[in-house]
């Protein structure tokens, strides 16, 4: 379990459960949003530590199992494929377009280890993917609607939002194997800054998204939001793992409850 990026799989996860429960897809609806997310969140996050297990254990990475020759690299394997497995029907089960839709931002994960890591289109993946999220939500319920153009927006800058602060704790690390991904490219002062840009501009088309509803919340969540990035930027001083991964963590909680304080309305 430690192997799949336990902190964002599950972070994800539980947005995914919170989107469907929002937006009225009944405890059934959700439970089965939450499944199908889950599955490809393991998916992604197991093949993300089996591609990269060289290049873990050659900087010693001791916070992977992989790297730390606790667990077999076929475990691994094998756990990646068939989480891929079970998260095919369990998308399709939503019906076929929201299943779809979930299946491509899944293999945006998988393209994403696989190719674009180290790609200057690496927040590309992130962008459809998260972007996705909520399509896959609302496409499940009846009549088959897609969400408001702004919570695909946000979606997308949350998701790259997150790559950038993702990155941040291994940047030179990566940049020193060969891993040249946008915000390598761009550097670490650049790519902190590309974080808390990206991560305030979801926020912002949330807040700012048609419609009367949510005002106070949304205000004090932009205040928030703006707390939550100055104590990263303290916390990083002391480990700057911890403080991206408190950051989005925050941040995706805050959009939420802008999400919900709307009064799910997403489409």
């Amino acid at each position: 379990m430690r192997a799949c990026h336990p902190g964002p799989t599950l972070v994800v996860t539980a947005v995914g459960g919170a989107l469907a429960a929002m937006v009225g897809r009944g405890v059934g609806g959700t439970l089965m949003v939450v499944a199908a997310v889950l599955t490809g969140q393991l998916s992604i996050g197991w093949s993300n530590d089996w591609i990269d297990r060289a290049r873990d254990r050659a900087t010693r990475r001791s916070d992977k199992p992989l790297a730390g020759g606790s667990v077999a690299s076929r475990a691994v394997a094998v756990a990646a494929f068939a989480a891929l497995a079970l998260c095919v029907p369990l998308s399709l089960a939503a019906g076929v377009l929201a299943g779809v839709v979930h299946l491509v931002a899944v293999a945006c994960g998988w393209l994403y280890n696989l190719r674009l890591k180290s790609s200057p289109v690496s927040p590309l993946p992130f962008a459809v993917a998260f972007g996705l999220l909520p399509a896959f939500v609302t496409l499940g319920l009846p009549g088959r609607p897609w969400p408001a153009w702004w919570a695909l927006v946000a979606g997308a800058l949350l998701g790259m939002g997150a790559h950038f602060a993702n990155v941040l704790p291994d940047i030179d690390d990566d940049v020193a194997l060969g891993v040249r991904g946008l915000p390598h490219r761009l550097g670490p002062v650049t790519a902190r800054l590309g974080a808390a840009v990206l991560l305030v501009a979801a926020s912002v088309v949330i807040a700012l998204a048609p419609g009367d509803r949510g005002g106070a919340v949304s205000v004090a969540g932009l205040g928030a939001v703006a707390l939550v990035l100055a104590a990263g930027l303290i916390g990083a001083r002391r480990s700057v793992r911890r403080a991206a991964f408190g950051v989005m963590v925050a941040v995706a909680v805050i959009d939420v409850t802008m999400f919900v304080a709307r009064g799910g309305g997403l489409v």
